[in-house]
């Protein structure tokens, strides 16, 4: 027997319907210096094709793995001010003596296309994107211990130190800020791949919720 086809249709509508109500979302992706951000997003790139990795520029230089492009924009302090001055940064902030910002233009045209948009950013840059991006959902990556945070950050063999006490201390007083976040993904020693379960279920909840709101920056 066929299946009615006046229900086929009003169902199949309201199914269209459902489709159509999905919005675009930002996620921040944030957490302590040697947490593992970095790490997470490269394994999120692997499953998220369809989703916009917002590069973050830097006035830094880069590090050894680091590339163009992909992980950083590396500028020199004249182009970062001129375009702060242009105002065509979404945020920016200075972090251990270098300046630091996610440019506008390309977050834009990403939810203007209807993709999600991921932000990996430092704590302080999250709570000024938090603010110009309302709607935008927080993730806040934790260390299973301060001492296994120490090692990470010793383990990097581009800092000095002093730099890494720097950053340690650093770490102590960002980790006081995990509150301000929608959730909280430990990523303990050898366990990233739970982390990126964690982190791919909050991506799924959000995107399944019933109420979706429009992002706009």
């Amino acid at each position: 027997m066929n299946a009615p086809m006046d229900i086929l249709r009003d169902g199949n509508q309201f199914i269209a319907n459902l489709r159509h109500r999905r919005r675009a979302h930002v996620f921040i992706l944030s957490g302590p210096s040697g947490v593992g951000k970095d790490a997470i997003i490269e394994r999120l790139r692997e499953s998220e094709v369809d989703t916009h990795f917002a590069i973050t520029a830097t006035t830094r230089p880069p590090r050894d793995n680091e590339i163009e492009g992909r992980h950083y924009y590396f500028w020199s302090e004249t182009d970062f001010h001129q375009r702060i001055a242009a105002g065509l940064m979404l945020e920016h902030a200075t972090v251990y003596q270098h300046h630091y910002g996610v440019p506008r233009d390309p977050v834009e045209a990403a939810l203007n296309r209807g993709q999600d948009v991921v932000i990996k950013i430092d704590v302080q840059g999250a709570a000024a994107v938090r603010k110009v991006v309302p709607g935008a959902v927080s993730i806040f990556l934790a260390p299973e211990s301060m001492e296994s945070l120490y090692s990470r950050l010793s383990a990097r063999k581009s800092d000095d130190p002093v730099r890494i006490q720097q950053r340690f201390a650093e770490a102590a007083v960002e980790l006081r800020r995990a509150n301000e976040f929608d959730y909280v993904v430990f990523n303990e020693t050898n366990g990233i791949l739970r982390a990126l379960d964690d982190v791919r279920a909050i991506f799924t909840s959000v995107r399944s919720a019933t109420m979706q709101p429009e992002i706009r920056i």
